[in-house]
């Protein structure tokens, strides 16, 4: 199996040089999280045979030598991941690909690629222009796809033209009016279900835009006389002491048993049948819940809202009936394509919402968020994509114009990233994926933020919005 379709005599110091591997040494991993959320068990057969598949698509017929390859993707799972953790399928994907990489293998990496998408293509059983990803049903990607298309935005350079040719102002302009008759859209909605309907659930992954389209979906109620009530699920967390950990140690935040389910199946039936509770105050500084608590009621004419990851998770609302609720779920479902055909994945365009808010909102370290995706991202395939079938209304957060102000923001900041996570074995997911957003964000050009309107769900990331977060 090598890049000129012919086998090779066996190399004797290649040879010795596989043997620094502990291939004989176990996985210490034993599941991955497929696409859409389920959990497989992991099986490094796969991994041989998916390398030996990609080379046998450029004239490679060394099977001995694509097992030699997956192990070392083992070696290197080893060394990134501690025992016990559960990757994402996508995660080792990237890793076979930086493998094969390393070891001059470029066309077998590219057949890889090209592997990946046909299947995912042939898993969605439609047309190949756009991926179906994250559960989301096909129907709503070509929505997506088809608004791009007749708006010359679906790609690098059709963005980059109306930069160039001074069209950027009315693409953005576009987009805002294309957002904002969803907003309407969700709304009606939420009203031909009323009075009946009292409780909204608004669930999605990380820098979708949830707060601000909740906020402008509460603007149509409040004209008819509603309005919603937040109930603040961060005062549900558990007590330090009894706060599960992840397989490094650390305490997970992002795992619904961190919170108190029980006590919120409790108080919602109550809150529902008009009773008042007594909601418990959390404080992250102390890790404790407060001594004191705080009366919470719902009137009639209120809507009881619930914003959370773990807003789909079937423990989190069991005691409400499920007529009296509504699911809305919110995804950034990016369909550009970057300059190798490939589309935009969706996570790395909310990772560089959450940098930028992150950077101006919180002082954190944009480097920090970068190293700290992979907890986020493997908390929404496992908690909040095998949900997204149950929900009422699916809605699209992303706007086909932010990617070029993104590079404006956040660009200048990904060298720095890249050179601190390179060399660092147990941040190769950190390096490989600040590697792919640099590249992409190299290929925009820079987009005026200043025409951006101070109501747009940009501005929840950017900053300068007329809303207060």
């Amino acid at each position: 199996m090598t890049d000129q379709e012919t086998t090779p005599p066996p190399d004797p110091k290649a040879e010795n040089q596989l043997n620094l591997f502990n291939v004989s040494a176990p996985s210490k991993i034993s599941h991955v999280i497929k696409r859409d959320g389920r959990l497989i068990s992991f099986d490094k057969a796969k991994i041989a045979n998916s390398i030996f598949n990609a080379a046998t698509a450029v004239g490679g017929k060394d099977r001995a030598l694509a097992e030699s390859l997956a192990d070392q993707v083992l070696v290197m799972i080893n060394q990134l991941y501690p025992y016990k953790a559960t990757p994402s399928v996508q995660e080792i994907q990237d890793i076979i690909e930086k493998v094969l990489i390393e070891n001059g293998h470029a066309r077998t990496s590219k057949a890889f690629i090209l592997h990946r998408v046909e299947e995912q293509r042939k898993k969605s059983q439609k047309d190949d222009h756009i991926i179906v990803e994250d559960n989301i049903p096909y129907k709503l990607l070509w929505k997506v796809f088809t608004w791009n298309v007749e708006h010359g935005c679906e790609s690098v350079e059709k963005i980059n033209e109306h930069i160039q040719k001074g069209t950027w102002p009315r693409l953005i302009e576009e987009a805002e009016k294309a957002y904002h008759l969803e907003i309407q859209k969700v709304a009606d909605k939420i009203l031909e279900r009323t009075p009946e309907l009292r409780l909204i659930i608004v669930a999605g992954p990380s820098s979708s835009g949830k707060t601000t389209t909740t906020t402008k979906i509460s603007e149509k109620l409040k004209d008819k006389n509603l309005s919603f009530v937040l109930m603040n699920l961060d005062n549900y967390f558990k007590n330090l002491e009894c706060h599960p950990k992840d397989e490094y140690g650390d305490y997970d935040f992002e795992t619904p048993q961190a919170l108190d389910l029980p006590l919120i199946n409790e108080h919602l039936a109550d809150l529902l049948k008009g009773k008042t509770v007594n909601m418990p105050i959390y404080n992250f500084k102390t890790g404790v819940r407060e001594d004191f608590t705080k009366e919470f009621r719902l009137e009639k004419n209120q809507i009881l809202l619930i914003d959370s990851l773990h807003g789909l998770f079937d423990e989190m609302t069991l005691s409400v009936p499920s007529n009296l609720k509504f699911k809305f779920y919110i995804e950034a479902m990016c369909q550009i394509r970057d300059t190798k055909g490939e589309f935009v994945r969706w996570a790395d365009l909310r990772m560089l919402r959450r940098m930028i808010r992150d950077s101006w909102h919180r002082s954190y370290n944009p480097e920090r968020t970068v190293g700290h995706w992979h907890y986020v991202r493997r908390s929404e395939m496992r908690y909040i994509v095998p949900f997204i079938h149950t929900v009422d209304y699916v809605f699209n957060g992303a706007l086909p114009y932010e990617l070029p102000i993104h590079k404006k923001f956040m660009f200048p900041v990904f060298d720095g990233i890249i050179d601190k996570y390179k060399s660092d074995p147990k941040k190769l997911d950190a390096y490989m994926r600040a590697q792919r957003v640099h590249d992409l964000l190299e290929s925009f050009r820079e987009g005026d933020d200043s025409v951006v309107p101070k109501n747009s769900l940009m501005r929840e990331f950017i900053g300068g919005s007329s809303y207060h977060y």
